[in-house]
């Protein structure tokens, strides 16, 4: 045998060293991806439980007095703060299998993100606000069949909180949104009004209950109004079809026994149609003048969102300290619409690994298009599609170990835990700049779609240039908005 020339056995030893080398860094890597636990079997137990759950044997307000609490000043700086509830516990679900659960509360939130998106569209290009045509006989359902043209599209939320209403106050069960602005509750007497679990609002026994002129402030704030016999009629219309209308009013609304304001601006709904079924209608937290969260002059607003298909209650605050051990990033205001919360997002990290996102996607445009939300009312995340790709890819390449299954409805990635009590998966965190990033519990981005162990990775795309922050990857974390110092806080693990 030829002896191997020195040139020859230095380029071999070369090759091994650097294949060594390569291996060892490529080994080194998978070893230190960051990953958490995911408590499959609790999951599944949840998805059983919402089932089978029985609404009446909930009653945690069975024992409130409807006796007038102490007033406060509409300028008061005093914090308050009352229960939080899933909105799924408020009726008992018509579906038989969790599976087709999920595919209605996405399709549901599907319609949300669209008529979310149609709002900024609508502002950004100033279309003019549509009026309700003068009528002397009560509104049709007809007047709601462009709700896009109209420009009243908003969305409608998933979590509820009890607040008096009227003098005396009667309690009621009402779903909050920070998507939207206007406050409203079905009223006698009702044109058409759904079920809900209490009786519904009859004005005749409030003594503070007063219809607002055409002329009033709040009137000329609404989006779609119209006045009949000068009383100011009001109209909302949801993406789902839903929508209610009516007299605004003002009224006294009470926080259980924390006290009531007075003069609040709300809507007196005579015809409500749709899904709301369960609550008595909606508290807008928005950040738009006519909110709840403006009209009583809070200076910073919090809440604590339960798991979806747990019956625990969480919390929603008014004018609370924020925390020394929050995750803070900017609040960022678009000129064009007051109503949504912005969040200075960076980017993200899988497995304790930057994800590659161009910063640009989250960021607002001179325009006032883009920027990414935080929402209480969207369930799923919704990220441009570029950035999904990015992030979606991130994780399924560090979560090699985890068996794929087929997509369900807008979820494209799907694994099969079925037969698993747990499985250990890639982390995923949120970065807000300056070093500081929240990382999201494992159950809050792989989240069951049936009760046989189909879990999917919560999060969407969007053609869109708006970006929004879901609630499953909220929950369980308490998110406070510092609305005088235009701050949003992240704290895990404080609900």
């Amino acid at each position: 045998m030829a002896p191997i020339k020195p040139f020859v056995l230095f380029t071999i030893t070369t090759i091994l060293f650097s294949f060594c080398l390569f291996t060892s860094a490529s080994s080194r890597g998978l070893s230190e991806t960051a990953t958490t636990v995911l408590d499959v079997s609790s999951a599944l137990q949840q998805t059983e439980h919402i089932l089978s759950f029985e609404p009446e044997t909930l009653k945690p307000f069975a024992e409130e007095s409807e006796t007038a609490a102490e007033s406060f000043p509409l300028n008061s700086s005093s914090s308050f703060s009352l229960p939080l509830h899933s909105r799924e516990i408020l009726h008992k679900t018509r579906h038989n299998d969790y599976r087709s659960l999920v595919l209605s509360r996405l399709e549901r939130d599907s319609a949300r993100v669209n008529t979310l998106i149609t709002k900024l569209q609508l502002a950004i290009y100033n279309v003019d606000r549509h009026e309700l045509k003068p009528a002397e006989a009560q509104i049709l359902p007809e007047d709601f069949s462009t709700p896009v043209v109209s420009g009243a599209s908003q969305g409608s939320g998933e979590y509820f909180s009890r607040i008096g209403v009227g003098t005396p106050p009667r309690q009621f069960s009402m779903v909050l949104d920070t998507g939207s602005d206007i406050n409203w509750l079905q009223c006698r007497p009702c044109t058409e009004c759904y079920q809900q679990s209490d009786p519904i609002f009859d004005p005749k026994t409030s003594s503070s209950y007063s219809p607002l002129p055409c002329a009033a402030p709040q009137c000329k704030s609404l989006d779609v109004s119209a006045c009949r016999a000068n009383r100011c009629l009001y109209q909302v219309a949801y993406g789902d079809g839903s929508f209610t209308v009516g007299d605004l009013v003002t009224e006294t609304v009470s926080f259980g026994n924390s006290g009531s304001v007075k003069g609040i601006a709300l809507g007196c709904g005579h015809d409500n149609e749709g899904l709301f079924v369960g609550s008595a209608g909606l508290l807008g937290l928005g950040g738009g003048m006519l909110s709840l969260t403006k009209q009583i002059k809070a200076t910073s607003l919090a809440y604590c969102l339960v798991d979806r298909d747990s019956p625990a209650s969480g919390v929603l605050e008014f004018n609370s300290a924020r925390g020394g051990d929050a995750v803070t990033a900017p609040l960022i205001r678009n000129k064009k619409v007051d109503t949504f919360y912005y969040v200075g997002l960076t980017g993200f990290s899988v497995g304790g690994q930057a994800v590659q996102i161009p910063p640009s996607l989250f960021e607002m445009d001179e325009a006032g298009d883009g920027g990414i939300i935080v929402d209480c009312g969207t369930a799923i995340t919704r990220l441009q599609t570029q950035a999904y790709n990015s992030l979606r890819d991130s994780f399924v390449r560090l979560a090699g170990n985890l068996k794929p299954t087929s997509g369900v409805a807008l979820f494209d990635t799907c694994y099969d835990f079925s037969g698993l009590r747990s499985v250990r998966v890639p982390t995923v965190s949120l970065h807000f700049g300056a070093g500081k990033a929240l990382d999201l519990p494992a159950k809050n981005y792989l989240i069951p779609v049936d009760s046989a162990g189909t879990f999917c990775f919560a999060f969407a795309p969007t053609s869109s240039a708006l970006s929004i922050i879901g609630n499953v990857q909220q929950q369980g974390t308490r998110v406070s908005f510092d609305l005088a110092n235009n701050r949003v806080g992240f704290t895990p693990n404080k609900c």
